[in-house]
């Protein structure tokens, strides 16, 4: 099966209505399917995000991969639970003819842990809002609504990130199926339950199922919308990893009155070798770090140029006067590597401080990585920036007798992800943009990159087939904080799009 005879046969599927091959295209008939049955999909939508889901909660996580299971084999699934020692992955299947054409669909179900007091509603009681509540005029509203206003929301841990994709989908197949307009397509799908802990052993799964997940095409449904709110089509996604590390000064706390200018302060310790990993334009600067970066290619380029800018937008909403670098538009910042400094620990702020030099100070370094970089490469890339600085690194604090000072314990976490981008040039990108241009007037987005991060590369390693990103999420869901939230008018279009795609890269005329 080629994508180019898949584009012949949507183009028969969508555009031949008038012969009677077909009465109304697949986003017509997903659109009336959820309007009619509103009430149910949200109810849906509510009962899973009511299951907690921190992947460090085994128990949690199998409840719901269970709920999952049986939802989707109520879609004519056949499923099975995977672990390889860590969260379970749902593996499933619903099988086309033997010669149809298989598309594999990743999500993830477990979400970011939660604190329930900094919430405007609990994050396990999913709640209907008027607005993201993180607005001050934004309200609750009871559930036994009559219609569903489309730009209300539904806040709840993992509404945007990312448990709706599986809910969308069903509920395309259950439209697709109810019209019997169901295109002759096997649907895979590998639901991921660690996602959020950097997917550490997606690894040892795949081993397990490779064979079961062989496609013509693989969705990764994750992440944001276009910050404009235009329909993308992703392309790739920024690597990630973390580095922590610790300074040190006196063995012991120490009054900062007493010892103040005489004793090393690791804070002012940490601060130092911190600033130095930035030069004043907001450009990385340690030597080596972009060595290896793979170029931005011309169309890439002119891409990201034809992207509505959002900048101006952007600013106003958060409350910023500038960006980093005043020239560079977000859609390019996010194609360079980057280093961002996600926490800092060294003593007490406000009613906890106390007059003291504390014996360590402590960092995360979250490191973005794009493509061509390897993780080990820029790990040995900061110890030498560091070293060069004077201090001694090491995995391992100092050793009994040494100048604490001058030491510096840095520690690559575990987990992290490579790099990944599909090439603009790719044909699967070019019949997805004819495919998904049928959903609106407006051009969709060709993105090449996305600034967070997915664990796509494990799939490139084991599988074959051409990977894109399909995002669904409004691009104020409050993803991985307090009050995450989807707009219901994202989950609508998302039954649309799942509609529209599995017809259009059917093998049916």
């Amino acid at each position: 099966m080629t994508f180019a005879r898949n584009m012949t046969a949507a183009l028969v599927l969508l555009g031949m209505a008038s012969s009677g091959a077909l009465a109304q295209g697949p986003a017509e008939i997903a659109r009336q399917h959820h309007q009619a049955t509103t009430s149910a999909i949200v109810a849906d939508f509510r009962e899973f995000l009511s299951i907690p889901n921190v992947a460090s909660n085994i128990s949690d996580m199998m409840d719901n991969a269970a709920f999952i299971e049986d939802y989707v084999r109520r879609r004519g699934f056949t499923s099975k639970v995977v672990s390889a020692g860590g969260a379970p992955y749902v593996v499933a299947h619903r099988p086309g003819s033997d010669d149809a054409p298989t598309v594999l669909v990743y999500a993830h179900f477990d979400g970011q842990p939660v604190i329930p007091n900094q919430w405007s509603s609990p994050p396990f009681e999913p709640t209907l809002w008027t607005d993201n509540p993180l607005k001050a005029d934004a309200k609750i509203l009871p559930w036994d609504q009559e219609v569903f206003d489309p730009s209300w929301r539904v806040v709840a841990r993992s509404a945007g990130d990312d448990k709706a994709p599986v809910i969308a989908l069903m509920a395309a197949i259950d439209a697709l199926v109810a019209a019997d307009k169901m295109p002759d397509v096997t649907v895979k799908l590998i639901l991921d339950g660690e996602e959020e802990r950097g997917s550490p052993t997606l690894a040892g799964v795949l081993e397990q199922v490779a064979d079961d997940l062989v496609a013509d095409v693989m969705l990764f449904c994750d992440g944001p919308m276009h910050q404009s709110g235009r329909r993308q089509l992703v392309l790739g996604v920024r690597g990630s990893m973390t580095v922590d590390l610790t300074t040190f000064g006196p063995n012991l706390p120490l009054h900062s009155g007493h010892y103040g200018n005489w004793a090393p302060n690791p804070n002012e310790i940490l601060m130092h070798l911190l600033l130095s990993l930035k030069d004043d334009k907001g450009r990385v600067a340690v030597a080596g770090f972009s060595d290896d970066v793979r170029a931005v290619s011309e169309r890439e380029k002119r891409a990201v140029a034809a992207m509505p800018s959002v900048d101006a937008q952007l600013k106003r909403e958060l409350g910023i006067g500038n960006n980093e670098i005043s020239s560079e538009r977000l859609e390019s910042a996010i194609m360079r590597p980057a280093i961002v400094v996600r926490g800092i620990s060294g003593g007490g702020v406000g009613p906890k401080a106390r007059n003291i030099i504390e014996p360590t100070a402590q960092a995360s370094l979250n490191l973005r990585l794009v493509p061509g970089q390897k993780p080990e490469a820029l790990v040995a890339a900061l110890r030498a920036h560091f070293e060069k600085m004077g201090m001694t690194v090491s995995s391992d604090g100092p050793d009994a007798g040494s100048a604490r000072e001058r030491h510096l314990q840095m520690v690559p976490r575990p987990g992290g992800y490579r790099s990944f981008r599909t090439s603009i040039d790719a044909d699967v990108v070019g019949d997805l943009k004819v495919i998904l241009d049928r959903l609106g007037d407006q051009e969709t987005l060709i993105t090449p990159t996305m600034g967070g991060s997915l664990p796509i590369y494990l799939f490139e390693d084991n599988l074959e087939a051409p990977i894109v990103i399909l995002p669904v999420a409004n691009h104020d869901n409050n993803q991985h904080g307090r009050d995450e939230n989807l707009r219901l008018k994202n989950l609508f279009d998302a039954i649309e799009m799942y509609a529209e795609v599995l017809v259009g890269l059917s093998d049916e005329s």
